[in-house]
């Protein structure tokens, strides 16, 4: 319906469209109430059930069920042997965890800016720090974690290469990877370690939950070792007829084991995954049409069409958008984004609201949003620490200032996305300059 505000006309609607919603059918009720009833409700044998069926859907050689990305992205550097005063590279475009966890080992996180079209870490700008660092013959960054903005895939065959010529480590922060590929191959597949998050907004989700993947054996061990305080080889199953009650404490570990409880979700949402990344991409193909000639903004559909590495070969394009045949958004030849965020940036210039009132506005007609994210360098601990400026890694802060999060999950009708579209337009309508 329609109410009078002052001369503005503004849709208000009884129901609000949270930002995200999880998609929890009968299946997973089912999964849990098994899990429950079998008497073993901690890791036990449903956590390695999904352990074993996710290494098989990524293509990797090991995949370490644990309760958070932020557990994941602990073990991996600590088995890498992060140590004080090391340097790891990372984006200031990211949630707190990917750097905190750094901070950890007394390491010093490395902010490098962002690419202005993909929002991923730059990696000529990687490149640049290096070659200077190396020029001053002072000790060389450890490690870089990536991280995949949105689930668009950063340029990992440059990271690659860099991490290949300087001797480091590439954990990818993969939380908004699922299910993503860069040039035909998975992520989480082919590099060092990968670390992902079943938390409840992401494309599969346990509740709370994440996984750590890589082909390499001596990590694996070490992380699975570390998750569990440290304790000997599938100590686990001390409490089952095959297990023994005997265990040594090898390491001082943490307690960043998966519950059976929740591997149940992750055991059924795993079977969706692709079925669940197909809604979000039939809702990005809608967005992007409907938002492709609006001058006031910007979204992802210019992000493909701009990207500075691009194949020349692109997949299916969005054609005449409307609800009843639209096709996918587009994808880059053997690049695939799992479309965890939808991000827009407004074009202020031609606006008359900020972007903080551009959301409330969107907030007054029952459209939830958010902001991923607020650059860490701006945030008191990092900003005073390191004595951080937020012209300091200037395209992070400007984008920052523009960027609108909308929702996109499977659980949204037709009729949602399509009240989106309306109420994102009739913001810009009535604040267009």
């Amino acid at each position: 319906m329609l109410r009078q505000d002052g001369k503005t006309k503004i849709m208000s609607y009884d129901k609000f469209i949270p930002y995200s919603l999880p998609l929890i059918e009968d299946e997973e009720i089912e999964e849990v109430i098994d899990t429950l009833r079998s008497g073993w409700i901690t890791t036990g044998p449903k956590t390695r059930e999904f352990e074993a069926e996710f290494a098989k859907y990524i293509g990797c050689k090991h995949a370490i069920a644990v309760n958070s990305c932020t557990a994941a992205l602990h073990l991996a550097l600590e088995a890498i042997g992060i140590k004080e005063g090391d340097e790891v590279i990372t984006s200031p475009m990211t949630f707190a965890a990917t750097a905190e966890v750094i901070r950890y080992f007394r390491a010093k996180p490395v902010f490098i800016d962002i690419d202005p079209v993909t929002m991923n870490i730059d990696a000529q700008e990687i490149e640049r720090y290096l070659s200077t660092t190396n020029n001053r013959q002072s000790s060389l960054p450890k490690a870089i974690i990536p991280v995949h903005y949105t689930g668009y895939p950063c340029d990992m065959d440059s990271i690659r290469r860099l991490a290949e010529k300087y001797g480091l480590r590439v954990i990818e922060d993969a939380a908004h990877a699922l299910p993503a590929y860069f040039n035909g191959r998975v992520i989480g597949s082919t590099g060092d370690i990968t670390c992902f998050s079943f938390y409840a907004t992401k494309n599969i989700t346990t509740g709370e939950g994440g996984m750590v993947t890589t082909n390499n054996d001596e990590w694996a061990e070490r992380m699975r070792i570390m998750s569990l305080h440290g304790i000997s080889k599938d100590a686990w199953n001390r409490y089952s007829a095959e297990g023994s009650w005997y265990y040594e404490v090898i390491a001082p570990g943490y307690k960043y084991n998966l519950t059976d409880i929740a591997a149940s979700l992750g055991v059924v949402q795993l079977k969706k995954a692709d079925r669940l990344w197909q809604r979000r991409t039939e809702i990005a193909g809608i967005y992007n049409q409907a938002f492709r000639d609006i001058p006031e903004l910007e979204s992802p559909f210019n992000n493909f069409s701009n990207s500075i590495y691009r194949t020349d070969d692109f997949g299916p394009r969005t054609s005449d958008v409307g609800l009843q045949n639209s096709e996918p958004a587009p994808q880059l030849k053997g690049t695939k984004h799992s479309w965890h965020l939808y991000v827009i940036r407004l074009n202020l210039e031609g606006l008359s609201v900020s972007r903080n009132r551009f959301i409330e506005e969107l907030k007054t007609m029952g459209i939830g949003t958010s902001v991923h994210f607020i650059p860490l360098h701006i945030h008191p601990y990092y900003r005073d620490l390191y004595d951080y400026k937020p012209g300091d890694f200037p395209v992070a802060y400007e984008t920052y200032n523009r960027i609108i999060s909308l929702p996109i999950y499977p659980k949204m009708t037709d009729g949602d996305v399509v009240r989106v579209v309306e109420a994102v337009l009739q913001v810009i309508s009535r604040n267009r300059r």
